[in-house]
């Protein structure tokens, strides 16, 4: 296959899977959906990230209790909520997230919201300068300077220390790629989609290296910064979108 033929197919998965009605029934991204004021939205879109391992169908049910103990009001509740509030969570887990984990990442967006700008302005970050890996890096550290237990802070990932970032790129993926180009939600313009980097997870890099789109075998940072470089060759404007033909190709073709 050369070059051409690649970004043929490319494009053609795009736009095949990304369309809003393909993903919403079975993917995590319909917790988001849900909502329509953007706090709301970014706020129920992080946890839903947070919770994206395992089984599809398990990762939408505990997103959406995670949602009902917030009275599917996820900004009312972090910013307002009272100690008695959060004897709803008692018992909640999910793999390896537990109930200390949910009650931390609710004080953890309570400060981000109250002392830093929220979500947004906690990714954006104030150097403008940095780059992608730094940023999120960056995120970790602001996301886990209120009090905090040690075990907690393996839930966000951090792609200095060579995590792939699966779900942080996921996460800013749903945020940052406009509403109108398919399923993601677009709330967000304080980056832009040439900022973002490829949310690589075991199915796309082994289709990525099938293809000749990646070389590195070991699925970590310096895998998903050698992938976005090579499909920003395709579309340095909007490389991310691959995320979803990568995903097509894994699902339905051959190769």
């Amino acid at each position: 296959m050369n070059r051409q033929q690649l970004h043929s197919l490319l494009e053609e998965k795009y736009l095949q899977v990304s369309k809003k009605d393909f993903f919403m029934e079975t993917d995590p991204i319909q917790i988001p959906h849900r909502f329509s004021r953007k706090e709301d939205i970014e706020i129920a879109g992080f946890i839903a990230a947070t919770l994206a391992w395992g089984q599809r169908k398990t990762i939408i049910n505990n997103a959406s209790k995670w949602m009902a103990f917030m009275d599917d009001s996820p900004f009312e509740f972090i910013t307002g909520h009272q100690p008695e509030d959060l004897k709803r969570f008692k018992g909640f887990v999910h793999r390896t997230f537990n109930e200390t984990d949910a009650l931390t990442f609710v004080e953890s967006l309570k400060n981000l919201y109250a002392h830093h700008g929220g979500l947004e302005a906690a990714f954006a970050g104030t150097d403008p300068s940095a780059d992608f890996a730094t940023r999120l890096s960056n995120f970790k550290q602001l996301f886990f300077s209120s009090p905090h237990l040690p075990r907690t802070t393996k839930h966000v990932a951090d792609p200095l220390a060579g995590s792939s970032a699966k779900r942080l790129c996921m996460y800013l993926r749903w945020m940052i790629r406009p509403a109108n180009a398919g399923t993601d939600l677009g709330i967000w313009n304080s980056l832009s989609t040439a900022d973002l980097y490829l949310p690589l997870d075991v199915h796309s890099g082994n289709v990525a290296r099938r293809l000749g789109l990646l070389n590195r075998t070991q699925n970590d940072w310096k895998a998903v910064s050698e992938l976005t470089q090579t499909l920003r060759k395709f579309d340095p404007v909007d490389p991310c979108k691959y995320d979803y033909a990568l995903f097509g190709i894994g699902a339905f073709e051959k190769i």
